[in-house]
């Protein structure tokens, strides 16, 4: 059979292979010679770049490889990592003041005045106090051989560094300083409750060069155990300028001493150190938790309200129907730690009652602090 004459039939060239899939228009179509160079060129330096890809690649992955194995070791990481950035070492955790413990610093200054037979006791500032959140810190200082007296610096609130800058005496003859310890503790001020501790230092005199006046940090401890909960009244305070009212409202007691007959409160207002004017409450037969509820209002002038002293005190009515001193607290100008906040407070905050649970002072240790003399006791006659 013959072809037809619309389909021509075109037979490749000896040593070729036909392509049917292009079509024979452009197969038979004559390629100039500078298209075939620029083919030819650009198929080599594909060729070659290629090649060149696929040997850095190898390059690359043999040179990770021991470095990976490196970065995976965990002695690698700890000895990179974990020594120097997230755990020092124990030599240098102890000597850097700054990596204390987590109880704080304290910063103090020392110095014994030998004629007056007292040491004198600077209590400059806290550092890095209680993590995790501010507190309201306030300092108590005490010294050992000196039962019932002791200082208690303002409260500062919202602060884990607190600036006290306050000083305080105590007196302490020399020959007892070698058995004499001075104890500051810092607490936690809680308007409604139990204050919490949050470090204590307790230094022995003993061991310090007290020839020179000494200023120095001093690592805070734990807090001892947590004393009991001492005796304590509620009182609302209210001062309103314009009339000159004081108002102070007694509303209970809790935790006294079992045993009291009839406890009572006394509320005593004293002016430049002298009695002034006094009012008491009921007396409450048979309980260690007294609910008074009385209120008492006193009129002070504005211009004397920062000279006077409120003064409150506990009394029992024994078996005898002999009065005894329970114990004592004192607001005021003059007072000191949670009592003078108290004072501040109502006085910034006029017209509108102010209540804080205040802890029982001893007797004599008020009295000293308000340079009051005691009664003098008259001798009995002797019966024949």
């Amino acid at each position: 059979m013959g072809h037809s004459p619309d389909s021509p039939s075109v037979s490749a060239p000896a040593g070729t292979t036909a392509l049917p899939l292009i079509p024979h228009r452009i197969a038979g179509t004559p390629w100039p010679n500078w298209a075939v160079t620029a083919g030819a060129f650009a198929s080599g330096v594909l060729l070659i770049s290629g090649l060149l890809c696929a040997v850095c690649c190898c390059c690359r992955c043999h040179r990770k490889k021991p470095r990976d194995k490196e970065a995976v070791g965990l002695g690698s990481a700890q000895g990179t990592t974990t020594t120097h950035l997230v755990q020092p070492d124990v030599e240098s955790l102890q000597s850097s003041p700054a990596a204390a413990q987590q109880w704080g610093r304290l910063q103090l200054s020392l110095e014994y005045d030998f004629g007056r037979q007292e040491i004198r006791v600077g209590l400059r500032q806290a550092a890095d106090l209680r993590p995790g959140g501010t507190v309201d810190p306030y300092a108590r200082l005490r010294v050992s051989t000196q039962a019932g007296h002791r200082h208690e610096t303002k409260v500062h609130r919202g602060t884990l560094c607190p600036v006290f800058d306050e000083t305080c005496c105590f007196h302490v003859p020399q020959a007892e300083l070698p058995r004499a310890t001075l104890q500051v503790q810092l607490f936690h001020f809680r308007r409604f409750s139990g204050h919490e501790p949050l470090g204590e230092l307790r230094l022995p005199l003993g061991t310090v060069d007290l020839q020179h006046v000494l200023e120095h940090w001093y690592p805070l401890g734990p807090p001892a155990a947590t004393e009991p909960e001492q005796v304590g009244e509620l009182c609302s305070l209210r001062y309103v300028p314009g009339s000159g009212r004081l108002t102070v409202v007694v509303l209970e007691a809790r935790g006294l001493r079992p045993g009291l007959a009839e406890p009572y409160v006394k509320v005593q207002l004293m002016l430049n150190q002298r009695k002034w004017k006094k009012r008491k409450t009921v007396g409450k037969k048979g309980t260690a938790a007294p609910y008074f509820n009385e209120a008492f209002t006193f009129l002070v002038p504005f211009s004397q309200v920062q000279n006077v002293d409120l003064v409150l005190t506990i009394w029992d009515r024994g078996p005898q129907l002999r009065a005894e001193a329970v114990g004592k607290v004192h607001l005021g100008a003059r007072a000191s730690g949670q009592p003078l906040q108290h004072w501040a407070d109502m006085l910034a905050h006029a017209r509108q009652p102010v209540v804080q649970w205040h802890p029982l002072r001893p007797v004599m240790e008020v009295d000293q602090a308000l340079a009051l003399q005691p009664r003098l006791r008259l001798p009995l006659p002797r019966l024949g």
